[in-house]
């Protein structure tokens, strides 16, 4: 059995910082324990999102994020996570998280997020998921433990995207649009449908990997909502 914290810390998953990697946009604080490659790559992948530009976004959004826009996107990093280090927490199958009671605002990254090779917009969305865990005036968006058994609709067990791990009992789902699957989920789906200066390859990889979270969310009247929601458009 795991003890609270335990379960806490492995539904609240990522990394952080020592030196200051920069390129134009961004200045992020790196511990020394995270590996050069991957300072370079993430401090690119929040580039890459700080020049999107959007037409449109739904509801779910707008009350979440605001616009579709590079510049909103920064903002709320920004305001969310202050650095990322490298941790073990979370267990095996974690791929990052945020352990409150040490820092709310830092996000470690487990060896499954430097050894998996996964699509930029993909990483981009697990830097956002862990973001949205440093809300501690939510309770960090704490996760639901997933139902047992848990399948998808062609009967098959439910398993990470990211390292293949069952998630049938984990803290790996969430009950709410607003918690940490349910905020990425929709900032990929409004990439997809909205960016205006993405290629059709990210905008592919948005709605795949939105597609995938959405199978996270454990009640049928939120996915039900969600759906709703990515077909409408915020004014």
């Amino acid at each position: 059995m795991k003890s609270k914290t335990q379960s806490f810390i492995a539904a609240l998953t990522i990394v952080l910082v020592a030196g200051v990697y920069a390129l134009p946009s961004y200045a992020v604080n790196f511990d020394k324990n995270v590996p050069a490659n991957i300072q370079k790559q993430m401090v690119e992948d929040l580039d890459f999102i700080n020049q999107i530009q959007g037409n449109g976004q739904t509801p779910f959004h707008k009350s979440i994020y605001g616009n579709v826009d590079g510049a909103t996107y920064k903002k709320f990093f920004e305001t969310h996570i202050e650095a990322v280090g490298m941790n073990s927490c979370g267990g095996g199958a974690a791929v990052a998280c945020v352990i409150p009671f040490l820092n709310p605002n830092k996000m470690w990254l487990t060896k499954n997020f430097v050894e998996f090779s996964h699509p930029q917009v993909a990483r981009v969305m697990i830097v956002y998921h862990e973001a949205r865990h440093s809300e501690s005036e939510h309770g960090n968006w704490g996760h639901d433990t997933c139902p047992t058994p848990f399948l998808d609709e062609n009967g098959k067990d439910m398993a990470s995207i990211w390292t293949g791990a069952k998630l049938a009992g984990q803290p790996a789902c969430d009950s709410t649009e607003k918690g940490s699957y349910g905020s990425s989920t929709i900032m990929l789906k409004n990439i997809s449908k909205f960016c205006a200066n993405c290629s059709d390859k990210v905008k592919m990889d948005a709605d795949m990997y939105a597609i995938d979270q959405l199978g996270r969310i454990d009640q049928p009247k939120v996915k039900a909502a969600m759906l709703a929601d990515f077909n409408a458009t915020a004014k």
